[in-house]
């Protein structure tokens, strides 16, 4: 997950009160007696003295030193590295393989045909200053899981070619049918741009960076500035992950060597048109060649010349074609066996595939993820391990559409829906401050590590600037709640990364961090995305990568060894009410909507009582002693119903019109891509005015909510026997 993409993906900023709260200042941990907290605490600062700058330096040397694309031979070099890595710290890994239709270009053709001809470089330049950006074997600029064409027309620049401006041009007069589209990066995510031009009868896409987005009008462009220089090109997938991430030929099922595949043609997720991404120096003379209207003022780039919608006079030419080869995914799988509840499983993964080297995305966050195993293999050498079994995943093909993890999750499906408590995802990370997001069952979890981990810079918790950067941007209706809740708020998940198969397909709880905002740049999914640019403009020390292993290791010891998983269900409540304020808001707005949202009003409010009799049955695990809780059979039980929580918010029915999501709170947008939908039946139904699909969604989210909150019910009545 890129850091641009980051903010459309619904991973932002965490928030918590100076203040510490009343947990905080007796020092009690959220799943652990009393009696066993010192011990936790002395453990966990044992941990958090093992992450090393240098480490982390030198992993990504030589993991982003050259290429690594998934399917290629430089991604199975680097899963080989981090495999040995694990291994000579003694831990128990391996690589687990699959495969995965990755379509490799054959032929790039652009060039410009009318008013005059001009053929495009579609190629990064070289630099001098980093001898990477010219690297053996890199990646060609295109975007995986375009169509094959051979297409030649009038070109029509349609802003960032979402929906909405789409709307703006039939407003305008003017079709994109039988036309190619010229559509910045920007205010959505790539897949969905020739996905809505296919829809209005486009026969190409081409998708430039505009340097008021992402170039020169935000600083200077590389290698004197971070931002993205003139030939800079943003790779990509355009599948449609909305519908379904993973291998498009095994929707649903693990792709393995031999196993069943759908005909291709059969495949719901590869493109419809050719689509191919751009520099803006190749936009640039489409651009000074394009006539009619003068494009609206929000939609006038930073380029010197004046903004026309056409269509034409400018023509292209547009030619691609790709092999269609299933290609080899190589997973890292490491697994530390529990001592206590083996058969309850902590996950944290982070992928190791890039468009090119990917020193920021994706080697900052996986080289934090080696650093948190090593500090655990040290823990392993003073004879502690984990009540838990603790799982680290190197995911590989994340960049083509989550294949890695995608594949692994529906290979193991049955295991994990029964085992897996929480998965907790990495990917790119900078430095700034925590930006945090996920299953808000573990909001508490989350305030309570990020008060214990030190931010490098301040030295004071990481909690206390995520929260000074977050609250003047929360949403007015409900920034009085923000500002008296001393819990940082997780922001619900929408897409992007790793996370999305075990939270919205398996509907495992989940939770996505990193730390970034003060390394923003333009290098993402570029040839210059390369250990030089990172070193003088990101996470030049590694301080925060560091700080990033401290929190996740943190996370992990907590959820491996704590007696009573650390759930809290009143901040689900909570949260769900906000989303049921802002849907009574859009269904009062929306003309001739009759969508009554009251069930999951009731339902919420049903939750909300359910939470708060887990909180005071909850109160006696204080004051409980370990002695009297381990072996217990009401303690496996009550671990069992927190861990399958989650699950009660799925549907095996799925969504509408994809039906590979299962989660009824957390879903990408169908027209997002990436960014969140929250009750996503319902909101969707609300505003694309399918009003029956919404009221089937009133059905199916209060179902979920009332069946989680008779779940908590449960276990607050065993709750209250284990803590007697």
């Amino acid at each position: 997950m890129p850091r641009i993409a980051r903010s459309l993906f619904a991973v932002v900023t965490i928030a918590v009160l100076l203040a510490p709260g009343p947990r905080a200042q007796s020092g009690a941990i959220r799943g652990f007696p009393g009696d066993a907290v010192s011990a936790q605490r002395q453990r966990e600062e044992q941990f958090r003295k093992v992450p090393d700058s240098a480490k982390l330096r030198e992993y990504m040397t030589v993991m982003a030193g050259e290429p690594h694309v998934a399917g290629r031979p430089g991604s199975r070099k680097v899963a080989e590295y981090a495999l040995n890595q694990f291994k000579s710290w003694g831990l128990d890994a391996r690589i687990e393989s699959f495969e995965a239709l990755m379509p490799w270009p054959t032929e790039r053709v652009l060039e410009m045909t009318a008013p005059t001809r001009h053929t495009m470089a579609i190629r990064e330049t070289v630099l001098p200053e980093d001898p990477d950006s010219g690297d053996q074997d890199h990646t060609p600029t295109y975007n995986a899981y375009s169509a094959d064409g051979d297409v030649t027309g009038e070109v029509v620049y349609v802003n960032y070619g979402m929906p909405a401006d789409y709307e703006r041009l039939d407003q305008m007069g003017i079709s994109v049918k039988g036309k190619i589209v010229l559509a910045r990066y920007g205010a959505g995510w790539r897949g969905i741009k020739p996905k809505v031009a296919w829809e209005h009868g486009a026969i190409g896409c081409l998708i430039y960076s505009d340097p008021r987005d992402d170039g020169y009008f935000q600083g200077d462009v590389y290698p004197e500035g971070a931002f993205r220089p003139e030939q800079g090109v943003q790779r990509g997938s355009v599948m449609d992950m909305p519908i379904h991430p993973g291998d498009p030929l095994s929707p649903g099922w693990a792709s393995e060597p031999g196993g069943r595949k759908l005909a291709q043609a059969d495949a719901t997720t590869i493109l419809k048109i050719p689509v191919m991404p751009i520099a803006y120096g190749d936009a640039l003379p489409l651009l000074k060649a394009m006539k009619g209207p003068v494009a609206p003022q929000e939609w006038r780039g930073a380029l010197p010349v004046t903004y026309h919608v056409g269509p034409g006079p400018a023509q292209a030419h547009l030619k691609l074609a790709f092999d269609w080869q299933s290609r080899p995914l190589h997973n890292v799988i490491v697994r530390i066996e529990g001592s206590t509840f083996p058969d309850e499983w902590i996950i944290f993964g982070n992928h190791h595939d890039a468009w090119v080297n990917g020193a920021d995305d994706p080697i900052s966050g996986a080289v934090a993820l080696m650093e948190a195993g090593r500090g655990l293999a040290d823990l392993l050498k003073t004879g502690w391990r984990p009540k838990r079994t603790i799982i680290l995943a190197l995911w590989d093909g994340e960049e083509w559409g989550l294949l890695g993890s995608t594949e692994w999750a529906e290979k193991h499906a049955a295991d994990l829906r029964d085992k897996a408590a929480v998965y907790i995802n990495t990917d790119s990370s900078g430095k700034g401050w925590l930006n945090v997001g996920g299953s808000h069952g573990l909001q508490q979890l989350m305030t309570e590590v990020a008060r214990d981990v030190m931010d490098p810079r301040t030295g004071k918790p990481v909690a206390e600037e995520s929260r000074r950067r977050q609250v003047n941007g929360t949403p007015e209706m409900h920034k009085a709640a923000r500002e008296k809740d001393a819990a940082l708020w997780l922001e619900p998940l929408g897409s992007g990364s790793d996370f999305t198969p075990f939270l919205q397909h398996l509907t495992l709880s989940a939770l996505n961090v990193g730390f970034g905002g003060e390394s923003s740049g333009g290098i993402y999914h570029s040839a210059y995305d390369t250990v030089a640019w990172y070193q003088k403009f990101s996470d030049g020390d590694y301080a925060y990568g560091r700080t990033l292993a401290q929190l996740t290791g943190t996370l992990l010891l907590r959820l491996a060894d704590a007696p009573v998983l650390p759930f809290q269900f009143t901040d689900t409540a909570d949260t769900l009410m906000r989303y049921v304020v802002e849907l009574e808001k859009l269904a009062a707005e929306t003309k001739d909507a009759k969508v009554d949202v009251g069930p999951v009003r009731a339902a919420v409010e049903s939750l909300r009582r359910a939470g708060q009799a887990f909180e005071k049955a909850y109160a006696g695990v204080d004051r409980a002693p370990s002695a009297s809780l381990v072996g217990r059979a009401e303690l496996r039980s009550l671990n069992k119903l927190l861990l399958q929580s989650e699950r009660k918010l799925g549907n095996s029915d799925g969504l509408p019109r994809r039906d590979w999501f299962k989660h009824q709170i957390y879903a990408p947008g169908f027209y997002t891509g990436y960014g969140v939908k929250t009750m996503p039946q319902i909101r969707e139904g609300l505003e694309e005015k399918r009003y029956d699909e919404a009221q089937g969604g009133v059905r199916t989210v209060s179902a979920a909510v009332n069946a989680l909150a008779a779940q908590v019910d449960e276990a607050a009545a065993v709750l209250q026997k284990v803590s007697r």
